[in-house]
């Protein structure tokens, strides 16, 4: 599924324009991805919770040469979603 298809989901079930849902759709993730982006949680009830964690340096090692090389800190997006959508997947 896309994000225009997203649009097009909104814009059937509500009545609203195609061009409004856009809007809303664009909105609600760049709000996801601004507070994402400062490092809080954000928990959707019944759906699940977006957590960005913290991955320190580590040691790693290039397949091609074995060499061994340093893969450096970074952030990383983890998703564990909710038991509500967890049953209702798997049923």
């Amino acid at each position: 599924m896309t994000k225009a298809d997203i649009v097009e989901r909104i814009h059937a079930s509500t009545g609203m324009m195609q061009k409004e849902s856009a809007e809303m759709v664009e909105a609600v993730f760049s709000i996801m991805k601004s507070t994402l982006e400062t490092g809080e949680a954000l928990k959707i009830s019944g759906f699940g919770s977006f957590v960005v964690k913290q991955k320190n340096d580590r040691r790693g090692r290039n397949p091609q040469t074995g060499e061994t090389i340093t893969i450096e800190a970074r952030r990383v997006l983890s998703f564990k979603p909710s038991t509500v959508l967890r049953d209702a997947i798997n049923k």
